[in-house]
């Protein structure tokens, strides 16, 4: 997936506890788990308000887009051609 989740350098950053986190912005200790692990679907905004609120932070600073590299188009060639 091009979206990268970075909420654990920022929990580093801060020296903030996950469980600490999880308790303070009211989600359970397993779904920001599977948030950080980018094991998740999307984020609610109010959940993404709240982490960015306790942590001092932007969007920008826990989500990061990084794209999908296109297939080489000449290793595809040559895959064919072999």
């Amino acid at each position: 997936m091009p979206i990268v989740l970075r909420l654990d350098v920022i929990l580093a950053h801060r020296k903030v506890r996950s469980n600490v986190l999880a308790r303070a912005i009211g989600i359970t200790d397993a779904n920001l788990s599977l948030l950080k692990s980018g094991k998740v679907k999307g984020v609610k905004f109010e959940t993404l308000e709240a982490i960015c609120t306790y942590l001092r932070c932007q969007p920008g600073d826990i989500l990061e887009y990084q794209p999908e590299q296109p297939p080489d188009v000449h290793s595809d060639e040559l895959k064919r051609a072999g």
